[in-house]
């Protein structure tokens, strides 16, 4: 698996590729706002970001997950702890030409969304990095997270509807899910406003 930072700054919305991400973390950073951790496991995203940098509280994560950790600068803990734990990872600003995509970037700058909100990569691009890198790219590890991918009934006499749930992470940033019993999904709400993906829309 590949868990890559992305950041939830409401300068780089709308994010790219977390649809294809088959689990992501949302942690509370400074000042209040929050940063996600995407992790990609045998599926392939053309366009993922804005890439930001890591913390040392996102590592345990991606640990439990035996990612690679791909991210776009670091904090001084964060670096250390990678160190003391070894953990297989990607600091994207090592790649980043600051420019816009070409056929040979691996990260890349876009020009619709101002630094340090415009920084992507792909899902192929930290594969090769990490093939370079000498990175094991396969695991054996089972997945935190458990489901079934057929429909599955859940109501019963004791159920309890969650036709919304609210997320208050801070003082200033309240994520919010709406079911919509057409489609059986929730629509993301972040501050107010319906989060989309950057590409499909």
């Amino acid at each position: 698996p590949f868990a890559i930072m992305i950041d939830n700054h409401s300068d780089a919305w709308p994010q790219a590729g977390l649809q294809d991400a088959y689990m992501v973390y949302e942690i509370v950073v400074e000042g209040g706002e929050t940063r996600l951790m995407a992790l990609f496991k045998g599926k392939d995203a053309d366009q993922v970001g804005p890439i930001r940098s890591s913390r040392h509280y996102f590592l345990d994560y991606a640990m439990e997950n035996d990612a690679i950790y791909a991210h776009l600068g670091l904090s001084p803990q964060a670096d250390s702890d990678m160190k003391s734990f070894h953990i297989n990872n990607i600091n994207g600003q090592v790649y980043d030409t600051g420019k816009a995509r070409t056929n040979t970037s691996l990260y890349w700058r876009v020009t619709h969304k101002k630094a340090p909100h415009n920084a992507y990569t792909n899902t192929a691009s930290i594969l090769k990095i990490a093939v370079d890198k000498g990175y094991t790219t396969t695991s054996n590890k089972e997945s935190v997270l458990n489901y079934v991918s057929e429909e599955v009934e859940l109501m019963s006499t004791d159920a309890i509807l969650a036709n919304s749930v609210k997320i208050p992470y801070s003082k200033g940033h309240t994520v919010e899910y709406k079911y919509n019993s057409d489609t059986k999904r929730y629509t993301r709400y972040s501050k107010g406003k319906v989060m989309s993906d950057e590409m499909s829309k």
